[in-house]
């Protein structure tokens, strides 16, 4: 369990930063070359590589190196903990908003109760007005 929540860590600690994400959406369809992935960043290639790095370790990417290219591809089965631990945490709260909804309602016949009136109080008005009526 805590190896499961170390490595979900480093999942949303990759997944943080939006150069990271921009490269995860980008593997997304298909591999690449270092080369490529950093292209559309102004950074220098030795601080992209510190991106590739975080993201290998988180295990969402795997790279080989090929001569002098090193190619990168999306391990999409590094995001199954992920999103289990979404769909923890959905159900958990759709439970939560469920039991305030109830709440809510019986609130609402609770005070439909109270603000309609006995039908003792109905007897005594009928009552009263048939005599006012009478007289």
């Amino acid at each position: 369990m805590a190896n499961q929540l170390s490595q979900l860590d480093q999942i949303f600690a990759a997944l943080a930063d939006p150069t990271r994400r921009a490269i995860v959406m980008r593997l997304c369809a298909g591999e690449a070359s270092v080369g490529e992935l950093a292209d559309p960043f102004e950074m220098a290639l030795p601080s992209f590589m510190k991106h590739i790095h975080v993201l290998e370790l988180s295990g969402l990417v795997q790279s080989e190196k090929s001569g002098r290219v090193r190619t990168c591809r999306l391990s999409p089965s590094a995001l199954v903990g992920a999103e289990d631990w979404f769909q923890q945490q959905r159900a958990i709260w759709e439970a939560r908003l469920d039991r305030f909804e109830a709440y809510v309602m019986k609130l609402k016949k609770e005070r439909a109760v109270a603000k309609r009136p006995s039908k003792m109080a109905e007897k005594k008005t009928s009552k009263t007005t048939k005599r006012k009526g009478s007289e």
